[in-house]
């Protein structure tokens, strides 16, 4: 156990607490001295009667705060699950257009390999297949970016 003296409005005061609580109860003892000394009048009992009531009046503000707060962080919260979920969906949906358009890549090449060299259409197909391909892959990225 600890010996703290405290003074608060003035007058002194040996206080008891557990060891290393020192800085905290001398902290609480100047917020109540802080309070009681701006109570003009009245005896000493008043003054820290009025300081007890204005200190648990800025507790109970406090709490009701706190109260008022919790409904906006528990849906701020599921806002954050749902962007999440969204994200993971839409980058999920992105790996696979990714691998669908990796097969499809690995289709023509195999295609274009098996093909005799002077085949003239060969080279418009794979443009053509190519272009739907970025065309899709941008889309997609711009779905991505949209997600919240």
């Amino acid at each position: 156990m600890a010996d703290v003296k405290l003074t608060i409005a003035g007058r002194p005061y040996d206080v008891h607490c557990a060891d290393g609580e020192e800085t905290q109860l001398l902290q609480l003892a100047s917020v109540v001295d802080e309070k009681a000394r701006g109570i003009q009048g009245g005896t000493e009992v008043r003054q820290l009667l009025f300081a007890a009531l204005m200190l648990a009046d800025d507790a109970q503000e406090a709490k009701g705060k706190v109260e008022k707060t919790a409904p906006q962080s528990d849906s701020l919260r599921a806002a954050v699950a749902l962007a999440e979920s969204r994200e993971a969906a839409a980058r999920d949906e992105l790996r696979a257009a990714v691998a669908r358009e990796q097969a499809a890549l690995e289709q023509l090449a195999m295609a274009s390999e098996a093909a005799p060299a002077d085949a003239p259409q060969a080279r418009p197909v794979h443009d053509r297949a190519l272009l739907q391909i970025a065309d899709r892959i941008e889309a997609l990225a711009a779905k991505v970016e949209q997600i919240p």
